[in-house]
């Protein structure tokens, strides 16, 4: 019996053995209780969210059990500690770790329950879309979004710890001007990036022509943008230049204007002439698929070594540009040889001098 009341009555670190098993017992009854909190809601929520159509309630149920395991074992450890008699230099220095922690853990609830419906709402609007540039900015988006929401919950740590948040960011503000000054390129391209996605100028798979560039979007990132060009080579543009560059996305024209000026030779008589443009139009008729009735084919200049018709013609939307530019050329060449009309190019007579003289 002493040596029970020895034992009972003894201190470890300035506490008595019934506090230390107190405070153990609280943090053993807080992690259980966050784990049958975590265990029976997960039960319970699962069977209710499943009775739902969308997955996003089904997710929460998912993410949040973890966090809240881990925010009620941290309360419990707090309550625990509050048993416990320290010494005051101590007593703060683990004042500040909860609160710190107390702040890291019910920021990261919230990370984990809003990661959840952004990713919803992101994976919603690529399904709605079927963009895939869009399914290429998710992760670039959600790992910004948790970026900044980490960066408030460690000030609002900081604060609740009894820190000077104001002097310190202050302080890294002065270190982060010198940096953004630094990165400012990169920065440029990041936030080109965000009006790529935000505006939708173009698309993957769109063609474009941007600086002298003509090509198609082959990849769309936060910094920069790939285009293989028309003559193969694979351009890689900045985000930035779609900010202050004139883009001309081919891929939304309602119709592809085709224009050609075609010189025949001087032997080429007025009928000649009527009847070559008559080919033309019935070219355009007799390619009407592909091709829309909106045409001009019409004799329009004396040229140096030819007399030139201009034709233009315009190709449908969603055909195949570059077949329909060959079928239709080919079939205009086979017209006026089995016509007879000639196409003239730069020619120079000679004359003999002596016939000239006689």
């Amino acid at each position: 019996m002493g040596m029970f009341t020895w034992a009972v009555s003894s201190t470890i670190l300035g506490n008595s053995l019934e506090q230390w098993l107190k405070a153990a017992m609280i943090l053993a009854v807080g992690w259980l209780l966050g784990k049958a909190i975590s265990w029976l809601g997960a039960s319970l929520l699962r069977k209710v969210a499943a009775r739902t159509q969308n997955r996003v309630d089904d997710e929460l149920v998912e993410t949040m059990r973890l966090p809240v395991v881990t925010l009620i074992t941290v309360l419990s450890f707090v309550l625990g500690y509050a048993q416990l008699d320290v010494p005051e230099r101590i007593d703060l220095w683990m004042e500040r770790i909860f609160h710190v922690s107390v702040a890291l853990a019910v920021t990261w609830a919230i990370i984990r329950a809003l990661d959840t419906l952004v990713n919803a709402l992101l994976r919603t609007r690529h399904e709605r879309d079927e963009d895939m540039d869009s399914a290429q900015f998710i992760p670039a988006v959600r790992s910004s979004f948790k970026a900044l929401l980490w960066g408030l919950g460690i000030v609002v740590a900081l604060n609740n710890a009894g820190y000077d948040v104001g002097a310190l960011l202050a302080g890294i503000g002065i270190g982060g001007l010198a940096l953004a000054m630094a990165a400012k390129d990169t920065l440029a391209n990041i936030f080109g990036g965000v009006t790529v996605f935000t505006d939708k100028p173009f698309r993957v798979g769109d063609r474009v022509r941007l600086n002298g560039y003509d090509g198609i979007v082959e990849e769309v990132g936060l910094r920069s943008t790939r285009i293989r060009t028309m003559d193969g080579p694979l351009v890689i543009v900045p985000n930035h230049k779609f900010t202050d560059s004139m883009l001309e996305n081919v891929s939304l024209e309602p119709s592809r204007r085709v224009r050609h000026e075609l010189g025949l030779v001087y032997d080429t008589t007025n009928a000649q002439i009527e009847e070559a443009i008559g080919i033309l139009r019935a070219l355009v008729h007799d390619h009407k698929e592909d091709v829309e009735a909106d045409h001009a084919a019409y004799f329009s200049a004396f040229k140096e070594y030819s007399l030139n018709i201009v034709f233009v013609y315009h190709i449908r939307k969603g055909s195949e540009i570059f077949s329909v530019q060959t079928r239709v050329h080919l079939d205009l060449l086979d017209r006026f040889r089995k016509a007879g009309l000639e196409f003239a190019y730069p020619t120079a007579v000679e004359y003999d001098g002596s016939a000239m003289k006689g």
